[in-house]
């Protein structure tokens, strides 16, 4: 270098400095996304089980039965097991008998599968809606947004 010349670029000091700036802010910004797009996907569990609702529903206007309703072009009986659109959740079919329904939503692919709040979706054919976390609590209120 010259003599009297200004030095110029970064010091490995301020490099250094801007790295742990951007990694507290991905350590931020991530889990906060994660969490974002985790309650984004929890539409692909409530609206497949309403949609199949009502094909229960109209299958019985007309059968007077559950079993043996067509769902998207599967027929459900009790037991039966169906993926959601998005491939996020397994919609599982309870008919115990011609009355009666209960459908249920379980994760089973990420980051669906790490979502604690929301582990389990149901609604039955009275039209009750219900969530559960992890530990088996009620969280109706905060999955579907009801009571």
């Amino acid at each position: 270098m010259r003599s009297g010349a200004a030095a110029t670029g970064f010091t490995l000091i301020e490099l250094m400095i801007v790295v742990g700036i951007v990694a507290v802010l991905a350590a931020i910004a991530y889990p906060t996304y994660t969490r974002f797009v985790m309650q984004t996907n929890r539409t692909d569990a409530t609206k497949t089980l309403q949609l199949a609702a009502q094909s229960l529903e109209r299958c019985y206007s007309q059968t007077f039965t559950y079993a043996g309703c067509s769902v998207n072009g599967t027929v459900v009986n009790d037991g039966s097991i169906v993926q959601s659109p998005n491939s996020y959740y397994n919609i599982s079919f309870g008919i115990p008998d011609a009355q009666d329904y209960t459908l249920t939503a379980l994760a089973i692919a990420a980051p669906q599968t790490g979502d604690s709040e929301c582990a389990q979706f149901t609604l039955s054919s009275s039209g009750r809606q219900r969530a559960q976390n992890a530990a088996s609590g009620d969280t109706t209120q905060s999955c579907w947004g009801s009571n």
